[in-house]
């Protein structure tokens, strides 16, 4: 069994994972709000069974357990929910907070499917994958290849070079379950991701740089889902 790399404490690394089998992770618009909500109460060094939790709404879960979670593991740059994969953009800020993190996000979340489901088993295929994030070429190629990924829903072979259209553009810009809204500041920020781009960018690329950027990660280093 391959052992992973250790991470070292201030570097970025792109994390992804799938359904084992490939089959889907979420069924319903209910199923992706609680795998967002698992991603906000897991980025703590305190520990919250998310099936505890009250039935209120994610803004309301947000306020009551900001403090309770405790002192963050990571910096989520970016992330990505696919029916049935994800992708993370994570920044190490304790050691050993991805791992931990990754383990209390995966942990959580089928511990919630198979109680609603009533299955059993693991529902992702394995521990997470991960690559580490060299430099700021690589980080400003991964990081539009997660924002961009749920593209594939429209034009499957966008990836390899495929023409994209506009309106795919414009689906995936407003597409629900990714962090798109919080880089382009076109909607409310999300509590989940913390990242400060603006460190990293003069200004917002455009979809058309993002595309070029995306397409040569997905050249150079085939993350393979």
């Amino acid at each position: 069994m391959a052992t992973r790399a250790p991470m070292a404490v201030g570097s970025w690394y792109h994390c992804y994972n799938r359904g084992v089998d490939k089959r889907a992770i979420f069924d319903s618009d209910k199923d992706y709000g609680r795998f967002m909500l698992q991603l906000f109460i897991s980025n703590g060094n305190k520990n919250i069974k998310v099936s505890d939790l009250p039935d209120e709404d994610f803004e309301t879960l947000v306020s009551l357990y900001d403090q309770k979670r405790g002192e963050p593991l990571v910096e989520i740059g970016a992330y990505a929910l696919m029916p049935n994969h994800v992708h993370f953009l994570v920044r190490e800020i304790v050691t050993h907070g991805t791992a931990l993190f990754m383990q209390k996000v995966f942990t959580g979340y089928t511990m919630y499917f198979n109680n609603k489901n009533k299955r059993t088993g693991a529902l992702f295929a394995g521990s997470f994958k991960s690559k580490h994030i060299e430099d700021d070429r690589y980080l400003k190629q991964v990081l539009p290849y997660i924002l961009l990924n749920p593209i594939e829903l429209f034009e499957p072979r966008w990836k390899s070079g495929h023409h994209v259209t506009p309106s795919s553009f414009l689906r995936v810009s407003k597409y629900p379950y990714s962090s798109m809204a919080d880089f382009t500041q076109d909607g409310a920020t999300s509590p989940i991701t913390t990242t400060d781009w603006t460190e990293y960018y003069d200004s917002v690329p455009t979809f058309a740089q993002m595309l070029t950027d995306a397409q040569a990660y997905y050249n150079e280093h085939q993350p393979q889902v």
